[in-house]
């Protein structure tokens, strides 16, 4: 499956996108708030897409300019997710590269993923999190329409090996739609 948006194209990770993903996950700002280790190598990147980043709906943000990943953005469904979820409710995740911070290219994506939830795939619930002090994820979700439901304390996360309070945010189809019929969906 590919996207497309005003400015991106989310498309399935490739080997070939190892180097890239390594110039921007090798970075101590964006994984280790997300709850992953920086990438160590062009190599471990490539692992990271042939495990991680090839699960189901999973996808590399990139600018229609070159192609090139610059994040990521996906969808983990029902038990795939973090928190628990029936198969009709899916978790939100996300990440850019530092370079591109600040732009709207990640909720320009997720608001594209969230389309793309709701009429394509029929989920009836959307659920993202964000760890405390992550203020541009909080900020992501708010402007794609989340609005908070509830804090989880000391949760585990084992990858960088902490405990962190965690912020969950909900999105329903009925309010996305209601959303969409005002034209608050927009990715201007």
């Amino acid at each position: 499956m590919i996207l497309e948006t005003k400015r991106l194209i989310l498309r399935p990770w490739e080997d070939t996108d190892a180097e890239d993903l390594y110039g921007y996950a090798k970075d101590a700002r964006v994984g280790p708030i997300a709850g992953w280790p920086p990438h160590t190598s062009v190599e471990n990147s490539r692992e990271i897409i042939r495990g991680v980043l090839s699960e189901p709906e999973t996808y590399a943000v990139c600018l229609k300019e070159d192609g090139k990943a610059i994040g990521s953005v996906g969808l983990m469904i029902g038990d795939r997710s973090n928190i628990g979820l029936p198969d009709t409710e899916a978790e939100v995740g996300y990440w850019i590269g530092v370079p591109f911070w600040g732009r709207g290219l990640i909720p320009e994506a997720v608001k594209e993923l969230t389309r793309y939830a709701f009429d394509d795939l029929n989920i009836e619930t959307l659920w993202c999190a964000y760890a405390d002090g992550n203020d541009k994820s909080r900020r992501v979700q708010e402007k794609c329409g989340f609005v908070y439901h509830h804090t989880d304390r000391d949760v585990l996360f084992p990858l960088v090996d902490g405990i962190r309070t965690e912020h969950v945010s909900r999105l329903t189809k009925q309010e996305w739609q209601s959303k969409t019929a005002k034209g608050e969906n927009d990715y201007d």
